[in-house]
């Protein structure tokens, strides 16, 4: 077993990273705290993702009169409120200087309100507003994701940023993957409730996705405990020793951010993501206004397209980093992320030879035939397409599904290239400081856009349509791409070079140097002059190899305060 378990244990730091910045055991316990952060992102959008297919049946047989629209709040309730406290769990962090008590605080939080969740039914009287404040809570506990982004900052060296940010936006698409999964395999359970130890668990297909989310917070909670979760802080430091400062904070203070460029990239990050979450909210109704498809076809269609682009999105996200290395970030994120994020847009504006099949609206008399439709079903032919309440329907062409699915291939892989490489750019551009209350901001804009997203959907693709919703979502992603190559030059990180090495030069050819040589041996302390051997040094950082008193080396510092002899230091070459 040891064995085996040797042959994933990292037994040599990197050779491209062994410059004696840290340890191989600090290497190993700066990696796995980094390893706890991605799971931790993982579980924030399982968390959000596993409920989303259960949650109206789950509020309707709770409360069969609380209606769709009460259950859009609820979905929006997670999104609103980790995008209020994203900026305050950063500054929390930031203040005390730690992230341990933030994420386990949340945590705590995280599991509390899951377990809410489940345990609904057992809250009869008004239960859709107890169900709207656990999805409430579970969004504030999700707003330690701005935490865990600044830690990730701190806790890389600069030439292993682009690929941990990858990572982590890996394991957040993975949630986003595994939890409408998680939540069909809980379907066989059947909405009957199975109670656990006589009173107080709920048990069955609509809870189960809440208890899933219970166990693997205590499982989170556990991996930030001191023994497996060691702060080990790193951006800065390196950083330090290249610009030869003396401390961490003087390092961060010296550096002063690009606040256009941060603000840009914040604005850039809710374009995208908006257009991300618009496509996602629309998918299903768009597919069944524009080709006809049934509620079933729907799903079924869209599943295996979704599919389909997470796995592109996938294979995106591995080849991030490679592509990095032979082009810079910014332009990777311009010319790989938003451009094709704009053709898919573009794409979706109609081109289809006339207008789609238009649905007559169910429950209502047909005029045609003068039956009534109370003995059809919601799938018959006659029902499915553009609905004519729809007004715009009659008058706009119909979108092909050629361009559904070019357009939606090319999101698969230009939303993983701009939403990874924002955010390394984004906590390059901040340098070494403290990120916390900016990442807040990161995560809040990106929380605003799934909010606005569900309200965008009905009042300009209800009322307008494909033309003014593609149109409009087009132009907003061409000109944040236009803005971005406009502020290219802003978009690249600051260069943290060691200052030039300065010679050492002969104090004794200096007059004012020897006169005030006299007036120290004139009081009793020793002069001490460099002799220029052609040896540099980096200052601050100075090694000196030997110093030296009458040609005799110096057992410790008190020695120059009791001899008045002349000294001679000898420095050579930093190895900074």
């Amino acid at each position: 077993m040891d064995k085996f378990l040797n042959r994933f244990r990292t037994t040599k730091i990197p050779d491209d990273l062994n410059d004696g910045l840290e340890t191989l055991d600090e290497y190993r316990t700066r990696w796995r705290s980094v390893r706890v952060i991605y799971f931790t992102m993982f579980l924030m959008s399982l968390a959000f993702s596993i409920i989303l297919t259960g949650i109206w049946p789950y509020l309707n047989k709770l409360d069969p009169s609380a209606g769709k629209e009460f259950m859009g709040l609820i979905v929006a309730a997670n999104p609103l409120g980790q995008m209020v406290f994203s900026p305050l769990f950063g500054w929390w962090s930031n203040k005390i200087k730690s992230v341990r008590i933030p994420m386990v605080c949340s945590l705590t939080l995280f599991t509390v309100a899951s377990a809410i969740y489940s345990s609904l039914e057992l809250r009869p009287d008004n239960v859709k507003y107890w169900m709207l404040m656990s999805r409430f809570l579970i969004g504030v506990s999700s707003s330690n994701t701005a935490v865990c982004r600044s830690y990730l900052s701190d806790a890389t060296r600069l030439s292993e940023r682009t690929k941990a940010v990858s990572m982590i936006s890996l394991a957040q698409v993975l949630g986003f993957i595994i939890g409408p999964g998680l939540q069909a395999l809980a379907t066989p359970l059947g909405s009957n409730d199975l109670t656990w130890f006589g009173v107080g668990i709920i048990f069955n297909m609509y809870t189960a996705s809440g208890w899933i989310n219970v166990i693997m917070g205590i499982g989170n909670l556990i991996m930030f405990m001191p023994s497996i979760f060691e702060e080990r802080k790193i951006a800065a430091r390196e950083i330090m020793i290249m610009q030869g400062k003396t401390s961490e904070k003087e390092t961060w203070k010296s550096i002063k951010p690009d606040y256009i460029s941060a603000w840009t990239l914040i604005v850039a990050f809710f374009v995208l993501v908006f257009n991300f979450v618009l496509l996602e909210t629309l998918g299903t109704s768009l597919t069944m206004d524009q080709f006809a498809w049934s509620n079933d076809e729907a799903l079924y269609y869209m599943g295996i397209l979704m599919s389909v682009g997470a796995i592109v999105a996938l294979i995106t996200f591995v080849a991030i980093n490679p592509l990095c290395k032979v082009f810079p970030e910014h332009q990777v994120l311009i010319w790989g992320g938003f451009s094709l994020m704009v053709l898919g847009r573009v794409l979706y504006i109609p081109w289809g030879d006339g207008p789609p099949k238009i649905a007559e609206v169910y429950n209502v008399t047909i005029p045609l035939t003068g039956n009534s439709t109370l003995d059809l079903t919601p799938d018959d032919e006659i029902f499915l397409g553009c609905p004519k309440t729809q007004q715009w329907c009659e008058t706009t062409r119909a979108l092909t599904l050629t361009q559904f699915i070019i357009g939606y291939a090319f999101t698969s892989i230009g939303y993983p290239i701009g939403v990874t490489l924002i955010q390394t750019i984004f906590s390059m551009v901040l340098g070494p400081r403290p990120q916390g209350v900016w990442m807040g901001l990161m995560t809040g804009s990106g929380c605003l856009s799934r909010v606005l997203g569900p309200v965008f959907v009905g009042s300009i693709y209800t009322r307008l349509g494909t033309n003014w919703t593609f149109g409009f979502t087009a132009i907003m992603m061409l000109i944040s791409m236009l803005w971005l190559l406009c502020s290219s030059k802003r978009l690249i990180p600051p260069t943290y070079d060691a200052p030039e090495p300065v010679e050492l030069r002969i104090l004794k050819n200096n007059p004012d140097v020897e006169q005030n040589g006299a007036a120290l041996k004139s009081s009793g302390f020793p002069t001490i002059r460099a002799e220029q051997n052609g040896n540099r040094s980096s200052l601050p950082y100075i090694d000196a190899d030997v110093v030296e008193s009458n040609d005799k080396p110096l057992q410790d510092d008190s020695q120059l305060l009791h001899e008045s002899k002349p000294a001679t230091i000898v420095g050579r070459k930093s190895n900074i």
